[in-house]
């Protein structure tokens, strides 16, 4: 299976991010999209997407573009980020555009940048950094 196949086929899996309506963009090496739809089920008491829900969508992308470049067999673990949350998340979509920065044989540096996007124009609204780890050997990974 491709590596593209292979994030698809995993975000699949993804039960929080089907329960937060997040879709998956492009997929390319070192680099995945996810977006989100603002709406009720995702939205905090201001109205605006929770903090929790940008923070899971920002995870996921690092994590995923860190995945990209890993060998088949392989599986990514969050082992630390960090989240910088520079505006409300409001919009007509909340895009997270994750990118390895360095990809090593056991830990990766991955950053993601959160936008909100309104009548087609983007604003920077968060910034994560992640360190993630390859995992293999463990149940549940599969190429």
């Amino acid at each position: 299976m491709d590596p593209e196949q292979r994030i698809r086929a995993s975000f699949a899996k993804q039960g929080l991010m089907a329960t937060l309506g997040a879709t998956l963009g492009s997929v390319a090496p070192g680099a995945v999209e996810i977006v989100l739809l603002p709406g009720p089920a995702v939205s905090q008491q201001h109205g605006f997407v929770h903090a929790g829900a940008v923070s899971a969508i920002a995870d996921s992308a690092a994590g995923y573009a860190a995945l990209s470049l890993m060998p088949a067999g392989s599986g990514v673990l969050t082992t630390e980020f960090k989240i910088n949350l520079l505006a409300p998340a409001t919009g007509d979509r909340i895009i997270a555009r994750g990118r390895v920065v360095k990809s090593g044989r056991t830990l990766t540096l991955a950053l993601a940048e959160v936008f909100a996007e309104r009548a087609g124009q983007e604003r920077l609204i968060a910034l994560l950094t992640a360190t993630l780890m390859s995992i293999t050997g463990r149940e549940g990974i599969e190429d």
